[in-house]
């Protein structure tokens, strides 16, 4: 995003790219279970994170190809809506 005064331009991405998300939770057993869930057949890498500071959160990066906005969108949902996610960046 491009702040310039009072207009806010979004970024051009030239689709497929590839595209990451990071997803937080309380499990990384559930977490990696999670990606595999969503991502169904699609070719993916996951990634572990950081932890926090007590061991409460922990974090999973997954990495794919999206074919659009839309496709990268419904992936983010999904991840969201999940019941073992607490946040997705």
């Amino acid at each position: 995003m491009i702040l310039d005064g009072d207009t806010c331009e979004r970024p051009d991405i030239e689709y497929p790219c590839e595209w990451g998300y990071k997803i937080i939770g309380t499990c990384p057993d559930s977490l990696e279970a999670c990606v595999f869930e969503i991502m169904g057949e699609r070719d993916y890498t996951t990634g572990k994170g950081k932890s926090s500071s007590k061991g409460k959160f922990c974090a999973l990066t997954s990495t794919c190809e999206v074919a659009s906005e839309e496709d990268r969108n419904a992936l983010f949902k999904a991840f969201q809506d999940h019941k073992d996610v607490k946040m997705v960046i």
